[in-house]
């Protein structure tokens, strides 16, 4: 009877649950319930590889435990350091004593501690170069940095100029020659690449040197690197200088309209960008009937009037012939 009662009561039991799930051992499906594809997973979430569609994801917030409503707020926040960059000769990986000479709360230290902190400065500042080859890293990144901050340089380019020049640098292209030399030629070639407009003549009225050393270097680095140098456009230049000289919009087009026709017709070759781009805006400007004379352009561009007049007689026996 025992027995009996027992499998009647389990018997009862696996009917009453026969329309449940399991709980105890959840299934799961292989497949993506839409399409059926494949599901793939990684530490996040669970997503169909033919679909896309997302199965399941990760809930934990990864972000910053704290909430920040304004920039200042949120730099104040922040616990990480800045980002690694090749304009610092060590990558910005090391320490910096700040010059001020106050505490974390603002108070002016005593001149015990000020001394003090002094002698720690200057340390500070001779143990981040081990050797000549870090000090001449140093001084080449920092005339970049300078370069580029006086003439608007984009960080970007700034940042490949530092890479064109630790190139040279391993190459061991830097005995016999000055820093600044090969930094400004660095970072005209950087320039180039980025295709901004900055002729080299721009470059040496910043930089410590003369522009035929600035060339000379340039080649030089253009040569042993083999970096890929195509040549200058001169329309590059063509918004530059119409934005400086304030023309209209049809003025400008029509000096673009001009360029394109003298490049078709191998007008540019071995002729100097800016003396082009200066020619086809004076030349835009005559046809416009727009006010404006050599002498304007000449100071706005840097250029002779002789160049503007010679270029601007080439430009215009294309466009007559055209």
């Amino acid at each position: 009877m025992t027995n009996t009662k027992s499998d009647t009561r389990q018997q009862a039991d696996e009917e009453t649950n026969a329309g449940r799930p399991n709980r105890s051992r959840p299934t799961q499906r292989e497949g993506c319930p839409e399409c059926d594809g494949r599901l793939h997973r990684d530490e996040n979430q669970t997503y169909c590889d033919s679909c896309g569609l997302v199965v399941s994801d990760d809930p934990i917030d990864r972000g910053p435990e704290w909430r920040a409503f304004d920039a200042g707020e949120r730099e104040r926040k922040s616990r990480v350091g800045a980002p690694t960059t090749t304009l610092l000769h060590d990558r910005g990986l090391s320490t910096v004593i700040d010059w001020r000479d106050t505490d974390g709360y603002g108070q002016a230290l005593s001149d015990k501690r000020r001394r003090q902190f002094q002698r720690l400065r200057r340390w500070d500042e001779r143990f981040r170069t081990k050797d000549a080859t870090d000090r001449n890293l140093k001084h080449a990144l920092g005339e970049i940095e300078r370069m580029g901050a006086a003439l608007d340089i984009p960080d970007d380019a700034c940042e490949t100029a530092s890479v064109i020049y630790r190139r040279a640098l391993e190459a061991e292209l830097l005995p016999g020659r000055s820093i600044e030399a090969m930094a400004t030629a660095a970072l005209y070639a950087a320039v180039r690449q980025a295709g901004l407009p900055r002729p080299v003549d721009e470059l040496a009225t910043v930089s410590r040197i003369d522009y035929l050393e600035v060339t000379r270097a340039y080649r030089y680095l253009v040569r042993e690197l083999e970096l890929p140098m195509s040549p200058p456009d001169p329309l590059e230049y063509v918004p530059r200088y119409a934005s400086r000289l304030e023309l209209s919009n049809e003025t400008e087009r029509t000096a673009r309209e001009i360029l394109d026709a003298g490049v078709r017709e191998g007008v540019h070759s071995g002729k100097h960008p800016v003396g082009l781009a200066a020619a086809a805006l004076y030349a835009a400007s005559r046809l416009t009937g727009e006010s404006l004379t050599q002498n304007e352009v000449s100071a706005t561009a840097d250029v002779s009037k002789v160049t503007i007049r010679n270029r601007y007689q080439e430009l215009l026996a294309v466009v007559t012939e055209d």
